[in-house]
């Protein structure tokens, strides 16, 4: 349903004048980070409507103007025109925030709002007065992941308490190019905690600094992680978009389960330069956006070689500055796709029906579908604890190299962030463990074994797999199911995870972009994700917006309490997947029991 068709005709109702001292901390001044919540949301919050408890009903935007479902593009040709100001767009957001964020059915995709935000909107409107603007992000919001550095008052944590403290000293350089295109960032966003990758049984969305996440669509059910705040609060219109980072599936399945654009990008195409780190290897930083349009006009200021981040070494001459050149509402005609079903489909009857038709739609838009087109090595990657192996190793290293950069933390290792948690454990461990922190603290595996893992991965996943596929049948692109439907959020259990496809580029280093495919009993979205070699972004992003623009599948979130649909609470495997092998093989080597996924 439409923002005008759920207005209230302007009625302002009034809710609770000041914000719990909870929420305070938690979003405001942690720790003396400054930022004033009060301040920030007082105004809008003495102005936001109350959320029924079974539906919520918005006011009509400020003035004539909405930033609901609006895109970069409208944000922007609405300033151009003087409807808005920047300052005017990070007002309604917040609004947004205050109402049904943090109040209302309470999403609680935020940890922490910038407090100079305002400022830095003025500041931007007084330049674009001046005749001077920086491009298509001047003057947009953002938000970036609670595990991305800013040298300002917020806050970096990756949702930890134990990193609670001082703010980093200069900006992750993606936040740095971010701030040079002219994008004000607005917050920091919820995360699973040190992006998932902590212990067993842990339920995505989940951190001991700001609680559990809820989606949208349907608010008890799961946003998926680890980048759980950026995909929630970019579909529910909290923000015109927000950065997320990937280890293994943590754009694309808060993108899928959230109804959003997301762009995995190979590694090495964007910085991760003050990044709360989990592998070199694997973690990259992307966009999620309501659009494939405005996915792209993100990505295209990220990107670029930094001498803080030598990975990003090996994009020289292989990035695009304007992504947004390869959105070609035409381009599936013609192209080559091919259908990836072994390991992703069977696992969910919801998935399986929303990628049929899919299918049928890629078809019907011109594109020669190659079916199935199966990557070989998948089993035999799947046979394998190469990608544990690896994450392990480099888990310890990387985050001392990156805990060594932050000062006046209360930890400075990983084996302190341990100990924290054991002395701590009523808050942190409260729902479940640290065994993987256990584990890479350990050193479990040797250098041996991390050498031969990290090339038996990149033969498997990359040379005899990706790039086997792509090039035996001359293809464009390979497309498969994200993953299942959201589940029920269940902190005592942890995920209801039934299966992804997000493994093979992960291990690989390889781009995904992840759009919206369908919903699952018309309410819950389910995307399908698009696979290429490195550095094919742009190839993706042309794939991805023309099935967009052919489908026109994107609603809004209604912020649904629960499924009003009985009998279906929660999804269920009905597939044994690679993750529970791995978990059985580990045990036999006495390693972790660890389940990889959403990292």
């Amino acid at each position: 349903m439409s923002e005008d068709h759920r207005a209230t005709g302007g009625d302002e109702r009034n809710v609770k004048d000041e914000v719990s001292r909870r929420t305070f901390l938690r979003l405001g001044a942690i720790a003396g980070a400054g930022a004033p919540l009060a301040g920030l949301l007082g105004s809008t919050a003495a102005r936001a409507a109350t959320a029924a408890e079974e539906d919520v009903e918005i006011e009509a935007a400020h003035g004539s103007f909405t930033v609901v479902e609006a895109s970069i593009a409208d944000l922007q040709a609405a300033m151009t025109k003087g409807r808005v100001t920047s300052l005017d767009l990070v007002n309604q957001y917040l609004d947004r925030i205050a109402r049904l964020d943090q109040g209302g059915p309470r999403v609680n995709s935020v940890l922490e709002l910038n407090p100079d935000a305002r400022k830095i909107a003025r500041d931007l409107d007084s330049e674009r007065k001046s005749h001077h603007v920086r491009g298509p992000l001047h003057g947009i919001p953002v938000m970036l992941k609670g595990n991305i550095d800013t040298g300002d008052k917020m806050s970096t944590t990756a949702g930890s308490l134990a990193l609670v403290g001082p703010p980093a000293s200069q900006d992750a350089t993606v936040a740095a190019r971010l701030r040079s295109a002219g994008a004000v960032i607005l917050g920091k966003t919820n995360l699973s905690e040190w992006a998932n990758f902590r212990g067993n049984n842990s339920t995505s969305g989940w951190s001991g600094q700001g609680g559990q996440t809820g989606n949208p669509y349907v608010v008890d059910r799961n946003p998926c992680g680890s980048s759980s705040g950026s995909g929630a609060s970019a579909t529910a219109s909290f923000v015109a978009a927000g950065l997320g980072t990937e280890t293994d599936g943590s754009i694309v399945c808060p993108a899928s389960l959230n109804g959003v654009v997301g762009i995995k990008p190979t590694v090495g195409l964007t910085s991760r330069a003050g990044v709360i780190p989990i592998s070199h290897t694997q973690d990259t930083v992307g966009p999620h956006a309501r659009t494939v349009a405005d996915a792209a006009a993100i990505l295209s200021a990220l990107v670029g070689v930094d001498p803080r981040d030598p990975a990003t070494a090996a994009s020289a001459g292989k990035f695009s500055t304007d992504y947004t050149q390869f959105l070609d509402p035409n381009g599936l005609r013609g192209a080559r796709i091919g259908v990836w079903r072994h390991t992703t489909t069977g696992y969910s009857r919801e998935t399986d029906a929303i990628f049929e038709d899919a299918l049928k739609a890629m078809s019907d838009a011109g594109a020669v579908l190659v079916d199935p087109a199966d990557i070989p090595t998948v089993d035999a990657l799947n046979a394998t604890s190469d990608e544990i192996t690896v994450l392990i190793y480099e888990f310890k290293r990387d985050l001392n190299a990156y805990l060594a950069t932050r000062t006046g933390l209360q930890v400075k290792t990983l084996a302190d962030i341990i100990a924290f948690n054991n002395a701590h454990a009523s808050q942190e461990l409260q729902y479940f463990g640290q065994e993987l922190f256990e584990l890479a603290e350990q050193d479990v595996f040797s250098a041996q074994d991390y050498a031969a893992a990290l090339a038996d991965g990149k033969r498997l996943a990359a040379t005899f797999g990706i790039d086997a596929i792509l090039s035996s049948q001359s293809l464009d692109a390979l497309v498969a199911p994200t993953g299942s439907p959201a589940w029920t959020t269940d902190l005592v259990n942890g995920d209801h995870f039934t299966g992804a496809s997000s493994g093979p580029s992960a291990v690989a280093g390889y781009p995904i972009v992840n759009v919206l495919g369908g919903y699952s009993f018309g309410v819950l979205p389910v995307g399908i994700s698009f696979f290429g070699t490195a550095f094919s972004e742009g190839k993706l992003i042309k794939l991805a917006y023309s099935f967009e623009q052919h489908t026109r599948l994107r609603k809004p979130p209604t912020f649904l309490r629960t499924l009003p649909t009985p009998g279906h609470a929660s999804t269920k495997s009905l597939a044994t997947t690679r993750f529970d092998e791995l978990l059985d093989r580990l045990s036999e080597n006495s390693r972790s029991r660890s389940i990889l996924r959403y990292l």
